[in-house]
């Protein structure tokens, strides 16, 4: 007897349904959608921007360590470490938009008005009420209920300018009397931070004038006559502050009032003999007990050479040197002067001022209190750093994508072609 073949029962599909985005929710994912490496830029674009994450992250992770004591006493010891997050996110973002939406023409037209604004802003921080001072410099300003120092803002906005200048004019056809704009510039940038008796920044801002005049070929008789002038009104400056004179005079004489003028290198100089070869690990500082002053900001590198040791302290100095590199490598492999001069001047101000603040940290240099850069703690530095830096990716060359052939070499159509173009 025949079995019956057993029926195998379907289950009919079901089409559940899906929800579909409205344009409101498309338009918003097309906004974060983040841009691909081809649209940052080149190799030394991409270069440029991992070495600013990298030390951005870094520097968060020791702002975190340098600041939690001393934070604690207000109450909260991630307090410090919020704001310079938070700083961090805007600056990044604010990086990469510049990097992948601005050109060299637009950032030229946006020079003056970028300069002249963060100079406004520095005299209504330096001369009128609305200014702070902390630690004898009036160089902060309140601006709904968050703290700006518009002086670092001075430094981005005079890079652009002088760029701009430089652009229109080669320098190796400028004499003394061709480069007294670009003097005139860099003298009021100065100026304008003087009077709030921020010398560091001064000498940074002097800084920044000089890269852009050297990589703009300026003649060297001129540079020297130049560098003369800018070095003796520094003196005379650097004369006319009491506690500036107290700090010159110890560096130069050799530190002997150890509870004075010289605890700050004192304290960070035993930071880095306790660190040793290795550190004492994240965290386990003993100089940020109330001993070293400022040790999240000008004095960070104490801590990072304590906690991480004489290999920590090395890496950090390796990444300077590679962004030194690269934006060397930016400035001379572009034909745009504007280009040229603008990584010329980034590159004199990052660079510049990490090892002028390790300098003084180690005891090299007097103490003129400059921050750390990408690594201090201080939002409105963080931002204008991360800002620089996405306007040289910005300038950077790009990669160009080669044009695909329309038709095969052989085919009758690429031959025509081929023929037409030679």
């Amino acid at each position: 007897m025949d079995s019956a073949t057993p029926t195998r029962t379907v289950n009919p599909v079901v089409q559940l349904p899906v929800a579909r985005r409205s344009s409101a929710q498309r338009a918003v994912l097309h906004r974060i959608t983040l841009p691909s490496l081809a649209a940052v830029g080149g190799g030394d674009a991409l270069a440029l921007g991992a070495l600013t994450l990298f030390l951005t992250v870094f520097g968060l992770v020791m702002v975190l360590s340098s600041s939690s004591v001393e934070a604690s006493v207000a109450g909260n010891p991630y307090g410090d470490f919020a704001t310079q997050g938070i700083a961090a996110f805007v600056g990044a973002g604010a990086m990469l938009a510049i990097a992948t939406r601005l050109r060299t023409q637009l950032l030229a037209r946006l020079a003056p008005a970028a300069f002249l604004a963060a100079v406004l802003l520095q005299l209504l921080t330096a001369l009128t009420p609305l200014g702070t001072n902390i630690g004898g410099n009036q160089n902060w300003i309140r601006i709904a209920g968050v703290s700006v120092q518009p002086s670092e803002f001075v430094k981005l906005g005079l890079v652009l300018l002088l760029a701009s200048f430089f652009s229109r004019r080669p320098g190796e056809r400028l004499g003394v009397r061709g480069v007294l704009p670009p003097v005139v510039f860099t003298g009021i940038a100065i100026g304008s931070v003087y009077l709030g008796h921020d010398l560091g920044t001064c000498l940074i801002l002097a800084l920044i004038g000089g890269g852009g005049f050297l990589l703009s070929n300026v003649r060297l008789p001129v540079l020297l006559v130049l560098g003369g002038g800018a070095g003796a009104l520094l003196w005379v400056f650097s004369q006319a502050n009491g506690s500036r004179t107290d700090r010159l005079e110890a560096w130069q004489n050799g530190c002997t009032d150890l509870l004075g003028a010289c605890w700050q290198t004192t304290q960070a100089q035993w930071a880095l003999a306790n660190g040793g070869l290795t550190g004492v690990g994240i965290g386990n500082s003993v100089s940020k007990w109330f001993w070293l002053p400022e040790a999240d900001n000008d004095f960070i590198a104490a801590v990072i050479g304590e906690e991480t040791g004489l290999i920590g302290l090395a890496v950090l100095l390796g990444c300077f040197v590679a962004m030194a590199v690269v934006l060397l490598r930016i400035a001379t492999r572009t034909q745009d002067r504007f280009t040229r001069a603008a990584a010329g001047m980034v590159l004199a101000w990052l660079v510049g001022q990490a090892f002028a603040n390790i300098a003084v940290v180690v005891g090299v240099a007097p103490v003129f209190g400059v921050p750390l850069p990408f690594v201090s703690a201080g939002g409105s530095s963080l931002i204008a750093n991360l800002a620089a830096v996405g306007c040289i990716m910005a300038l950077a060359d790009r990669p160009v994508a080669a044009a695909l052939p329309l038709a095969h070499p052989e085919h009758p159509a690429g031959r025509g072609r081929s023929m037409g173009a030679r």
